[in-house]
């Protein structure tokens, strides 16, 4: 397996690759794990994780795509040829754009390549604000081409990724699997919750909104603190809890909820461990997701589906293609809207609980772990097909 990503960080395409290894060992596969020099090594029985060499003077990378990525991924380049030359393997399996090196090693191996899609590379550009220029979007196309037609099977995280895959290879074998593997692990408990509250000094009166999850520009959060600020204004006892982001990131926020006026009703609890935000979502009352840019569906949705808490989203592709008026509070990408949401959400606890009821019958249906497994062994059945039977000839002389 090939991951261009930092192994193990809290933030979404490792916590994909996470699950996704998770999930293949739980059906019996061993798996060797390329990735960056940088992240939490994990244990696990079947895995085994090899890192790159870190290049001079770097000790970190960013989410999307960077320049620093380019001496990163040539020598993950170089750990992946490494590793094919020194064990057997019956697959390659790569994630993001390492699907490149995935692609050019299963040809050498002669082993079915799986390419684990969890964006498109063309809207990162959008999404992420790197380049305008039309030669990098075409470059970033036509690696995007390569992947797809070039991999025995492709994995997607959301119904719109397939969409694209059909648009460039209508034959393709696709697997949507949803970025919603829970398990019994994330429960909290009553009094883990009350240590949240109290750690930053909200009562168990006060109404407490969450967010969880990365600060990148599309995540929307200038819209969150502008809808805060109304809020406050009909719900001064109303606190917004921020879980997520690195320091300078933070910093850049705290100025945000200034500049809109929150500043005094909003908390930033920076990035958390993956352990700890079960207990931040028993914590609070309302669940949000503001994203204002990009089509695939947050990871963190599906687990604020198992919160069984309200949750409060824009009207968007990013969220719509999981989450329904039926189990969200669904509004339009502006902030007087996101506040309307917020406050029906706030002032409507009977809307509210039927709401996060259904969202955890969502999940606990079309969302379960053994969904995700049923999934992932697809995806492996497509990999290696059955030999064809040979069919008995009757002789009839």
């Amino acid at each position: 397996m090939i991951a261009p990503e930092p192994f193990f960080e809290p933030r979404g395409t490792p916590f994909s690759e996470f699950h996704r290894i998770r999930a293949l060992t739980a059906l019996g596969h061993q798996v060797d794990l390329v990735t960056y020099p940088f992240g939490h090594d994990v244990a696990m029985p079947g895995l085994r994780i090899f890192r790159s060499l870190r290049p001079p003077f770097l000790h970190g990378v960013n989410i999307g795509p960077s320049f620093a990525k380019l001496p990163l991924d040539a020598l993950l380049t170089l750990t992946a040829i490494r590793r094919a030359i020194a064990g057997r393997y019956d697959a390659v399996h790569s994630h993001e754009e390492g699907g490149v090196i995935g692609v050019a090693l299963a040809a050498l191996l002669r082993v079915p390549h799986l390419y684990d899609m969890h964006s498109s590379l063309p809207q990162q550009l959008t999404n992420f604000a790197f380049s305008q220029s039309g030669i990098v979007r075409r470059a970033f196309q036509a690696i995007e081409r390569l992947m797809i037609r070039r991999s025995r099977v492709v994995i997607v995280i959301c119904p719109s990724l397939e969409d694209t895959v059909r648009g460039i290879d209508s034959a393709a074998t696709v697997v949507l699997i949803e970025n919603a593997p829970g398990s019994a692990d994330e429960a909290a408990t009553p009094a883990q919750a009350a240590a949240v509250r109290a750690s930053f000094g909200v009562s168990a009166s006060s109404p407490l909104v969450l967010y969880t999850g990365t600060f990148e520009a599309y995540q929307g959060l200038d819209l969150l603190f502008e809808a805060a600020a109304i809020v406050r204004r009909r719900r001064p006892d109303a606190r917004l809890l921020l879980a997520g982001g690195k320091p300078d990131q933070v910093e850049r926020a705290k100025v945000q909820a200034q500049a809109a006026g929150v500043a005094d009703v909003t908390i930033f609890a920076g990035e958390r461990p993956a352990e700890e935000i079960p207990a931040y979502l028993l914590a609070c009352d309302v669940l949000v997701s503001p994203r204002s840019k990009g089509t695939n569906t947050p990871l963190k949705i599906y687990q604020y589906l198992r919160s069984g808490k309200p949750i409060v989203a824009t009207r968007l592709v990013t969220h719509t293609q999981v989450l329904s008026d039926d189990t969200a509070i669904l509004t339009e990408a502006s902030a007087a809207e996101f506040a309307r949401g917020l406050l029906a959400a706030l002032d409507d606890p009977a809307r509210a609980a039927a709401v996060g009821r259904r969202a955890r019958e969502l999940a606990e249906t079309k969302y379960s772990y053994e969904a995700y497994l049923e999934r992932t062994r697809r995806a492996l059945g497509a990999l290696w097909p059955p030999p064809a039977s040979i069919a008995a000839v009757k002789d009839v002389a």
